[in-house]
């Protein structure tokens, strides 16, 4: 009985399942892309927009503004810091010295000496540096909510250009470079461009 129940239980197995499609392969298939925000801040909102922009000079993809329209969805966080580093040291160094001396006969009579020394000396440095930071994660989503790509990017700026614009270009790049990876191609060195698709 047992083996017949057994028997049974393999002929009703379905076999494999079916293999799914791998994000690589899916991420190639898209071509109209949603930006969504990423998060409330103004350098949030500054560096979507320049994501935006640069991922319209590759044409890679359809930017539309309405998400019903999209194949997928780039999402994630940004933010831009400007602050102010401050370092500060200090150092000091003293040497005092002081002598006395006394003698009283009486009450009328009474002769005091006092010697004192004194030396310090101390020096501090402060320096304030005013940095500016930017960083984003973001992701490439498909309708169904599978994560089809993602990376992290971080700048303090490049030689002409502020931070969330490279931080900008830096996701379309690495977006880039996957891209070439998943369709077998030689990653590009910087400075070279490639035809879109």
């Amino acid at each position: 009985m047992i083996l017949a129940l057994l028997a049974a239980v393999l002929l009703a197995w379905p076999g494999d399942p079916p293999e799914e499609e791998a994000p690589g392969a899916r991420l190639l298939r898209v071509k109209r892309l949603y930006i969504d925000r990423f998060g409330s801040g103004e350098g949030a909102a500054q560096i979507r927009d320049m994501v935006i922009a640069s991922l319209q000079r590759t044409g890679l993809f359809v930017i539309t503004e309405n998400p019903e329209r999209a194949d997928a969805v780039l999402r994630g966080s940004a933010e831009d810091l400007v602050f102010t580093d401050v370092f500060q040291s200090g150092e000091a160094a003293g040497a005092r010295s002081n002598a006395a001396s006394g003698r009283g006969a009486s009450t009328r009579s009474r002769v005091y000496g006092a010697l004192g020394a004194g030396v310090t000396e101390s020096e501090s440095i402060r320096i304030q540096e005013r940095k500016h930071e930017a960083s984003a994660s973001v992701r490439i989503v498909a309708r169904d909510g599978d994560v089809l790509w993602s990376t992290t990017q971080e700048s303090q700026g490049a030689k002409f250009r502020s931070a969330s614009a490279d931080v900008a270009d830096r996701i379309t790049r690495q977006l880039l470079a996957d891209l070439d990876r998943i369709r077998g191609r030689p990653a590009l060195g910087a400075g070279q461009a490639r035809e879109a698709p």
